[in-house]
């Protein structure tokens, strides 16, 4: 029997408002405890089991910072003392007073135990300050105490027993930096489970050491089950129970190809339509099987396309786990979602049932232990960016199948971003499914080169130029062209129109033929005016855009999906005008189509929205002979000077980069036609290839602002993002949430719209949850634009204030109050409707 605490346990853990107390020692032992089953099935799980000790016992000294005079002291007269002197940061200072010490104990090099010591104790967000010039060193040592050094000393020699065989021997300073990242996000997510006194309660320290270990772990199997985070078994893979039905050829050849030993990284590339989510599911359940991961994580580029991603995998649940597999939605409005308010929670019983238990599903960073995620590729990229707590988010994606959908999608900022993304998933042991219809070779070959390098490979590799393709990258390369599905194989023509009015005029005449209309406008203001002028002509239009309210956004997709969708109502002779938001995250099918010039990817994808479902319209019952696309632009061959495209489109000639419209102008002059999918690669290299055709001499400055811009926005990434060689706690790193954004963009101002009502001002959305009614509230605006409105002068009006009382100092600097009139009316030049949205006037 190991011995009892002694004199340790004077040094408390924790104290709570009846004065009882949890000994320091026996909260570390929560913590080790909890660690100890989440390396067992973790990322870590494959380590040699004599480091994965080591480990544990280091996870259990995370805080042996509380054995000091500093952290006596706080909790009994509840003043925190200097940053640096806070019990994490003189956690790391106690392991280094103590190396000898752990040194005779673990053994291994002293800088691989070194930058150990830093990931453990660094699990409040960040690491420990490094302390170059000794200063703060000294400091730290003296508001440590030489009692609690002591008696730090003594605990350790207390503790080791609990961990035989812990030994670090042939850790080298790089294979530690590299885990220092998971070790860091494994001591967080065992801390924040061990912290919970609902599972881990009040104990006196009578009980020896290892009486008090053993409690220990068997209340960390009920504290782990009731988090969420038991691991379900996988169901042996069948790609034909799986999707439901006969595989398309992209969908056999995932299930049939062979995958390498180790991390692997598939390319999934084929038309819309293809199935290719289906592919990535045969896939990643391969993938699952074979212990590459303990489940998946969806990425996605908006909301949007994560809700819709979200309600396809509920029913998928049970196909891929047996048991109680737990299903989240990640993004900055999940609590907006009926979805995931009847996931959140629930138990998961019955076999129709998804679940996610509310500790998982509370935190947006927790939720990405669940064993099926689904959300915005954000939520994945702040694992890679100096955020606090990213690295239990690193450690969270370590353990799953990454599949990121859109791919192509991402501009020069997120594509570096998602390139660093994947090469510390790799170097974590991870593996990833990349899915995309229109990638150009460019950023295929970054995201490939990416992984490589992550598993430590240098060598480039050269893909075919086959399309569709599977490539499959681990420490060798397959890549295979796939036959086309027949359905994806069409020819769709395109048109350009000179200007707005022969867009109308033609819309007219195809509405009034009874098709189904869409016009596909680059920016909101446009979308506004261009929905005015085709109800002012008596046809009927809906609209949608991104600066509805949520309340006004949902409705009107629920009626555009039941007007517009597979099995759409209604649709004869209407017309939708919309921006980007149709692109993809709706699943909508359209006779005649109009878009303003976009770049060639937007376009592929826009005119995936034509001649959709022909199953349920086959071509004989569509009111025009066949798919075009009509497209609003200028002559690429008549350019006099850089307003070639703003003298056709208004404020959408300023959304997209005017060499790359050009460039795809150009190319959908030459060729005709958008030839699905043997023309595909041709059109996007045509316009982001490496020899694209020379831009007229009146564009070259803005290329040239274009390339200067992309270096830019590059750089930028480069300079925030990680660097797994690094390790978790370089001098190089500096953790900030704010200073450090997944995306880069024009910064906006959240206006929170309101009513006035008796009682005062209410918000716009109806709700029994107020949280849940402001948020159905908001809508976005640009910050400029706010500047500009007179609304921020406004936020200091009686009613305002009343309305603000309760926020925080981070709402008030992100949101205003707009108080929409009876007539619409918010101020001078800003007006809310409900079926326009925010607008000017």
């Amino acid at each position: 029997m190991f011995g009892y605490l002694g004199p340790i346990a004077a040094w408390s853990g924790k104290r709570d408002d009846h004065d009882r107390r949890h000994p320091a020692a026996w909260h570390m032992l929560d913590v080790a405890a909890v660690a100890e089953l989440l390396l067992a099935s973790g990322p870590l799980r494959h380590l040699p089991l004599g480091w994965q000790r080591a480990i544990v016992l280091l996870i259990a000294l995370h805080d042996c910072g509380k054995i000091s005079q500093a952290f006596r002291d706080q909790i009994e007269t509840r003043r925190p003392p200097p940053e640096y002197c806070r019990h994490w940061q003189l956690s790391q200072r106690l392991l280094l007073l103590m190396d000898e010490v752990m040194a005779g104990l673990i053994g291994g090099n002293d800088v691989a135990r070194e930058v150990l010591y830093a990931a453990s104790a660094g699990h409040h967000g960040r690491p420990p300050v490094q302390d170059s010039s000794g200063r703060i060193g000294r400091e730290q040592k003296r508001r440590i105490g030489d009692d609690a050094i002591a008696a730090a000393r003594d605990w350790i020699h207390l503790l080791a027993p609990l961990f035989p065989g812990a030994c670090l021997d042939g850790m080298s300073e790089a294979e530690a930096k590299r885990l220092s990242w998971l070790i860091s996000g494994t001591t967080v997510q065992a801390d924040w489970i061990g912290s919970n006194t609902d599972w881990f309660p009040f104990t006196g320290p009578e009980q020896s050491v290892s009486d008090y270990w053993a409690t220990a772990r068997e209340q960390a199997k009920v504290a782990v089950q009731k988090a969420g985070l038991l691991q379900s078994q996988p169901v042996d893979p069948n790609a034909h129970i799986l999707i439901g039905g006969d595989l398309r050829p992209m969908q056999a050849a995932v299930a049939d190809v062979t995958l390498p030993p180790g991390p692997t990284l598939a390319l999934i590339e084929d038309a819309t339509g293809a199935g290719k989510t289906e592919a990535a599911l045969i896939l990643a359940q391969r993938m699952i099987a074979a212990g590459r991961g303990g489940g998946l994580y969806f990425a996605l580029p908006t909301m949007a396309t994560s809700e819709a991603m979200f309600s396809r995998m509920r029913p998928m649940l049970r196909r891929l786990f047996h048991g109680e597999p737990s299903l989240a939605l990640l993004h900055g409005k999940r609590a907006l979602s009926q979805n995931f308010t009847e996931v959140r929670g629930a138990q998961g019983k019955r076999p129709e049932d998804a679940a996610c238990a509310a500790w998982i599903a509370d935190d947006r960073r927790l939720s990405l232990l669940a064993e099926i995620g689904v959300g915005t590729i954000d939520q994945a990229l702040m694992a890679i960016l100096p955020t606090r707590f990213n690295t239990l988010r690193m450690a969270a994606l370590a353990g799953r199948i990454l599949i990121i959908d859109e791919a192509h999608s991402y501009d020069p900022y997120m594509e570096v971003e998602l390139q660093a993304l994947l090469r510390f998933h790799a170097a974590f042991g991870g593996s990833a499914i990349v899915m995309t219809a229109t990638l150009p070779k460019s950023m295929r070959d970054g995201y490939v080169t990416a992984f490589q390098r992550g598993l430590g490979q240098v060598d480039p590799v050269a893909l075919p130029d086959a399309y569709p393709a599977l490539s499959i990258i681990g420490a060798g390369v397959t890549s295979m062209a796939v036959e086309p599905h027949p359905a994806t194989c069409r020819r769709i023509d395109t048109v350009a129109l000179p200007d707005s009015a022969s867009a109308l005029a033609l819309l007219k005449r195809a509405s009034g033929q009874g098709a189904a209309c869409l016009w596909v406008r680059n920016a909101v203001d446009d979308a506004i005016a261009a929905v005015t002028a085709l109800r002012a002509q008596g046809i009927d239009a809906d609209l949608l855009h991104a600066r509805f309210a949520m309340l006004d956004r949902t409705r009107i997709e629920t009626r555009v999906l039941e007007r517009f969708g597979k099995h759409g109502q209604g649709r004869a002779g209407r017309v939708l005008v919309a921006t980007q938001v149709v692109e993809s995250s709706l699943d909508l099918d359209f006779d005649v189509m109009v878009s303003d010039l976009a770049p060639m990817g937007a376009l592929i994808q826009r005119a995936g929205r034509l001649w959709r479902h022909m199953d349920q319209r086959p071509a004989q019952s569509r009111p025009v002979p066949g798919p075009v696309l009509h497209v609003v632009m200028p002559d690429p061959s008549v350019v006099q000077d850089t307003r070639w495209l703003h003298d056709v489109l208004d404020a959408g000639a300023w959304v997209y980069p005017l060499d790359v419209q050009w460039r795809t102008a150009r190319a959908l002059v030459d060729a005709g036609a958008i030839v699905a999918p043997g023309g595909l690669r041709h059109l996007i290299e045509a316009v982001h290839g490496p020899d694209p055709e020379p831009v007229p001499d009146a564009l070259v400055r803005a290329e040239l602002e274009h390339m200067g811009r992309t270096m830019a926005e590059a750089g930028q990434a480069h300079h925030h993002t990680l660097n797994p060689l690094y390790g978790f706690a370089a001098e190089e790193n500096i953790f900030s949430d704010e200073s450090f954004p997944t995306r880069l963009g024009k910064p906006q101002m959240t206006l929170i719209l309101t009513r006035r009502s008796p009682a005062g001002l209410v918000p716009w959305a109806t709700d029994p949850w107020p949280v849940r009614a402001q948020a159905l509230s908001e809508v976005q605006m640009s910050l400029v634009k706010y500047k500009k409105s007179g609304l921020e002068a406004a936020q200091g009006a009686p009613e305002i204030t009343a309305f603000t009382q309760d926020w925080k100092d981070w709402e008030r600097a992100t949101r205003a109050v707009a108080v929409v009139g009876d007539d619409g009316r918010i101020c001078d030049g800003l007006c809310y409707d409900g079926e326009v949205g925010l607008h000017g006037k």
